[in-house]
């Protein structure tokens, strides 16, 4: 069964909404593999088999397209980030497990999407309304780590001297640096490509925990 005819009946929603998901997704591998600029919608299209006006029929423009890609990576990415958010006070070594817990899930996470993550770490080439959202996305998820900090010293596990916004821009650092030399290479490195997700987590959490501690 071609594309065209697995995905024809427009007015039943779940195909109309599998189309949109569909075209979104050869959207972003083409972003992330070509760059935005060289990604041209008849490309999109003809890779999903549907016709180009049914690209239209859900998105205004290829910037359209892009942006609702970034917003919907930003929404998955600060749901699993908010999976660490702290409720009760705990031990350092169940801090420390916390933390592995969550970056064991936002490594997989990445691994699972690694195109949103090359478009997000790298940009792509983006025109500029996308290249902002990918700025607030990242600034987001930032946000995201802060208020984890933040919590993590209400409840006396952190030292309340602690700066919390540069912790948290060093946790996003140094998270965006490892995703980026795992997945993508940046640095070649078989002592970071080689590893599971589970593995990076374990080292990233210790050295991020004792990190924040200042030892």
């Amino acid at each position: 069964m071609g594309c065209e005819e697995r995905l024809s009946g427009e007015n039943d929603s779940s195909i109309v909404s599998e189309r949109k998901d569909l075209v979104m997704q050869i959207a972003l591998r083409r972003f992330a593999k070509d760059g935005y600029h060289a990604t041209k919608i008849s490309d999109i299209v003809a890779e999903a088999g549907v016709a180009q006006g049914t690209f239209y029929w859900y998105f205004k423009s290829k910037e359209a397209v892009a942006l609702e890609i970034v917003m919907e990576g930003r929404r998955q990415l600060l749901d699993v980030i908010a999976q660490g958010y702290r409720r009760d006070i705990g031990t350092v070594q169940d801090m420390v497990q916390a933390s592995e817990a969550l970056l064991t899930k936002l490594f997989q996470f990445a691994e699972s999407n690694a195109s949103l993550m090359e478009l997000l770490l790298g940009g792509g080439g983006v025109v500029e309304p996308v290249r902002q959202a990918i700025a607030e996305t990242r600034a987001a998820m930032e946000n995201a780590f802060l208020q984890n900090i933040k919590r993590a010293i209400e409840l006396g596990m952190l030292p309340e001297e602690i700066n919390a916004e540069i912790r948290a821009a060093l946790v996003m650092s140094l998270i965006e640096g490892i995703i980026s030399r795992w997945l993508f290479h940046i640095v070649p490195s078989e002592s970071i490509t080689s590893k599971s997700a589970g593995q990076l987590a374990y080292e990233t959490a210790r050295f991020e925990f004792f990190g924040l501690l200042g030892i």
